[in-house]
């Protein structure tokens, strides 16, 4: 799933050019291609689909030139996970109608690469086998309060176990109650289940979005798809796969493992996985100087020569013809300042 827009990052995530077509992390490679790669163990190339914006399928061929073009699915307006998914099970289906599926953001930096690859294995050898919803649950390392939390009552790592209920975003004291319990997961959002599963549990709790899907069939893989989904696509229910399916399905497996997992969703999150010198301070740029500054993180996606001088605790970010200067603290409002 490629399709947002990432407006905590900005300036340097943009709706023209948002984060997972970025080399957020200054390695060299956009988050979709690190996205890619690590499931290059348990995927070849040709069986990757992409669904984004119509506006970045250039994007999408240009970063992955690999996968099929007509694997990359073009949504005309964003309409939450639960048509997203829809749409590409629903196409999937028709041309292999006993795959499984591994649903996964497109936007999310996983550091311990081995031992994902190992989790999606164990999770699509299980959905193969049984008529199951596998949700890949990551160990809490901190009280978050800006994630999901799923519990599993008797969870064991590296296990596959019932989920007993989906948690939205808890205040810092229900945070803390949950890293203590040891038996909430963070919800990365990434999804095993086998094409016939999912399609039978939308048709169950999303109806009336599977009578989209159900029209929009005919014309897939013709020159009528695009006119179609542009007619059809944005009548669907603009609704998360959290809240049409995982919430309500009985068939809800979680595998958890502490796989060094964030969302980027935030310069705060982005700065945990960078080094930081002696004054914690953190850089991304090719010429960044900074003097008598603390805890500050900087930020320069191009070659310009960065000097910060005096701050702490602040982000420095620039990117092209926008810069951004603010508190650390009040992160959560960049959205709003870039409106």
């Amino acid at each position: 799933m490629a399709g947002g827009i990432g407006s905590r990052l900005w300036p340097l995530s943009t709706p023209d050019v948002p984060k997972q077509f970025i080399d957020v992390l200054g390695v060299g490679r956009s988050l979709i291609q690190l996205t890619v790669d690590r499931f290059a163990p348990v995927c070849a190339p040709d069986h990757f689909w992409v669904v984004t914006g119509e506006k970045y399928v250039d994007l999408v061929k240009e970063q992955l030139p690999a996968i099929p073009e007509d694997q990359i699915l073009a949504e005309p307006e964003g309409r939450n996970t639960a048509p997203c998914i829809a749409y590409a099970s629903w196409k999937i289906g028709q041309k292999d109608p006993d795959a499984n599926i591994v649903v996964t953001p497109a936007d999310a930096l996983v550091l311990k690469t081995e031992e994902f690859a190992e989790t999606i294995a164990k999770a699509l050898a299980f959905t193969e086998e049984r008529d199951a919803i596998v949700t890949v649950g990551i160990t809490p390392s901190r009280p978050e309060t800006g994630y999901g939390y799923i519990h599993a009552a008797e969870a064991l790592h590296g296990q596959l176990v019932k989920v007993s209920e989906f948690k939205e975003k808890p205040d810092l004291d229900t945070a803390l109650a949950y890293l203590e319990d040891g038996h909430y997961f963070w919800n990365a959002g990434i999804f095993v289940w086998n094409v016939n599963t999912i399609v039978r549990e939308l048709r169950a709790y999303v109806p009336e979005i599977a009578a989209i899907m159900d029209e929009l069939a005919p014309s897939f893989f013709t020159e009528k798809e695009t006119p179609e989904l542009r007619r059809l696509f944005p009548t669907c229910e603009k609704i998360s796969i959290d809240y049409a399916v995982m919430e309500k399905s009985p068939y809800i497996y979680v595998i958890a493992e502490d796989l060094a997992w964030s969302d980027l969703g935030s310069w705060g999150s982005v700065q945990t996985h960078l080094k930081a010198d002696e004054d914690g301070n953190s850089v991304v740029g090719k010429d960044v100087r900074l003097f008598g500054c603390q805890n500050c993180f900087v930020h320069t996606a191009s070659e310009k020569t960065v000097v910060v001088e005096g701050l702490d605790g602040y982000i420095v970010a620039e990117s092209k013809d926008r810069l951004l200067v603010c508190r650390l603290s009040q992160e959560q409002h960049i959205k709003d300042y870039s409106a």
